[in-house]
């Protein structure tokens, strides 16, 4: 039977083939003034300082190719990274994306790929400026991204204080709810595979929260524990999270579906992508803010004012 033509694949286009293909109607980011095509791109900097940070995915460690399709790669592989920038208080300005795939890569994966990066690049009012493509026998897929303060302090992990009330922007424990649905088969749980396939961090709501005066904050990638405990250790304070603050009703009917416990998922799951801060008591939280806990004198982070036992959250290096 004759199937026709197989799929085009990078080796046969080679490297600037399909640069030039992925770069040829690309959106432009409003900070750049030299994008694709020379040796390096240039993007304004208004405010005289540039936020930088760099994260990366490899294939069967951070995504599974039978479980995400090549869009939803894209899109998470853009979203940890703008999140990392709107953690700092700052506002997208580019991206720069370096992919590595074996050579029989389709063309339609890559465009696909680039397609997820662009879109979620454009959500983050920012876009793809440049980047690399070689060789590599799996897909790993690395990028840095830039922002601009606009004049405003950076938000960092070291400002909270006693006394601060603790908040998070955006959803938690959907992530590690639609990992488990994937490793259960139940693809029916669409609610929180989407969220574990292509996170959607609200990046609106760091500016908001920089503006508003937080004192701390940190996206929530590796978990809600992990990621407080980074703020409690820079800032030298203890954390204590109110637990019935954090219910969802997602997550409680995919825990009854999974036979699972949602606190665990919402607690100690991870690249959720979701925004946690800490604001001094006396200022009204910006919308799409919600309180879930309380900055004190100590150390470490308490769950209703106990210790949590068990996993706090993901690290690169376990199994």
């Amino acid at each position: 039977m004759d199937n026709g033509p197989a799929p085009r694949t990078v080796a046969e286009l080679g490297e600037f083939g399909v640069i030039e293909r992925i770069t040829r109607d690309r959106r432009a980011s409003p900070a750049e003034s030299i994008g694709p095509g020379d040796d390096a791109a240039v993007l304004a900097a208004p405010d005289g300082r540039v936020v930088v940070t760099t994260d990366m995915l490899v294939q069967d460690r951070h995504f599974r190719l039978d479980w995400s399709d090549p869009d939803d790669i894209g899109h998470k592989a853009i979203a940890q990274n703008a999140a990392d920038i709107a953690a700092m208080g700052a506002r997208v300005t580019g991206f720069v994306v370096a992919l590595a795939c074996p050579p029989d890569t389709t063309l339609d994966f890559v465009d696909r790929l680039n397609k997820g990066m662009s879109d979620e690049a454009a959500r983050a009012d920012g876009a793809i400026v440049g980047g690399d493509l070689v060789q590599a026998p799996i897909l790993v897929i690395s990028i840095t991204a830039m922002g601009d303060l606009g004049d405003r302090a950076p938000v960092l992990r070291s400002g909270a204080r006693p006394g601060d009330v603790v908040a998070v922007a955006g959803t938690l424990g959907r992530s590690d709810a639609g990992w488990a649905a994937l490793r259960a088969g139940r693809r029916d749980l669409t609610d929180v595979i989407d969220a574990h396939r292509a996170p959607r961090p609200p990046y609106a709501a760091g500016i908001t929260a920089a503006d508003r005066g937080a004192t701390a904050m940190s996206d929530v990638s590796d978990s809600l524990l992990a990621d407080l405990g980074h703020i409690a250790t820079a800032s030298g304070v203890a954390i204590d999270v109110a637990l019935s603050a954090l219910a969802d009703p997602v997550l409680d009917a995919a825990a009854r579906e999974l036979e699972a416990d949602a606190r665990q998922w919402v607690l100690t799951g991870g690249e959720d992508h979701a925004l946690a801060a800490t604001f001094p008591p006396d200022v009204a939280l910006p919308e799409g803010w919600t309180t879930i806990g309380r900055v004190e004198a100590g150390a470490g982070v308490t769950v209703d004012g106990a210790a949590w036992s068990g996993n706090s959250g993901w690290q690169s290096f376990t199994v």
